[in-house]
């Protein structure tokens, strides 16, 4: 569930960007290497969350997985972008997307100390695709229903509401200060699902 509503706000999110960054923004060289690791770690993760879907057990990998994403963001680390980094992390973000929605911080990493316009959108493209797989993935796994389906397309004309709601909240913050919040609630939330879970 978290894929599907992901992928609707992605959709609805970023289609002024990519009118703003316009494709030539987008490094296509790093795109194939990007999307076979997100091909991967999407197939793995569905292998997974089938094997664990209505146990605990999937609450525990879910929450460990949020955790993860959290301290990968906060060691701020660097990586040089090669054929093998970019599969690498796509493998991992297919992983981590495809189980609980947050498959970013992988190619965050990479593409932290390139330019902002083709960080960007070079990211939106790795991003879209992801979420479609992490779908595709998790239905042929047989975890995905028609009614989870339905849900999801039920909350497509919310999203452009709250995203249209919030601009003036996000005006008033200024870049990053909503951060450490973000991550901070991340952190709880995965903590209260893993002592649940246990």
């Amino acid at each position: 569930m978290p894929c599907l509503v992901s992928f609707i706000a992605n959709i609805a999110r970023k289609r002024p960007e990519l009118n703003r960054d316009k494709t030539d923004a987008v490094a296509w060289r790093d795109l194939p290497p990007g999307f076979a690791g997100r091909i991967l770690g999407a197939g793995i993760a569905a292998y997974i969350a089938a094997a664990v879907v209505g146990t605990d057990a999937l609450g525990i990998i879910v929450g460990l997985v949020v955790l993860f994403a959290v301290a990968l963001i906060l060691l701020g680390l660097s990586f040089p972008i090669s054929g093998g980094s970019l599969f690498v992390a796509g493998s991992v973000g297919g992983v981590m997307g495809t189980l609980t929605g947050i498959g970013a911080p992988p190619m965050a990493i990479l593409y932290s100390h390139v330019e902002t316009r083709r960080a960007a959108a070079t990211q939106n493209a790795f991003y879209g695709f992801g979420t479609l797989v992490a779908i595709v993935a998790l239905a042929i796994a047989g975890i995905l229903t028609v009614s989870q389906l339905a849900f999801a397309a039920s909350l497509a004309p919310l999203v452009p509401i709250a995203l249209w709601v919030s601009r003036p909240l996000a005006a008033r913050f200024e870049k990053g200060a909503i951060r450490p919040w973000a991550l901070g609630m991340a952190t709880i939330s995965a903590l209260a699902l893993l002592s649940r879970s246990l």
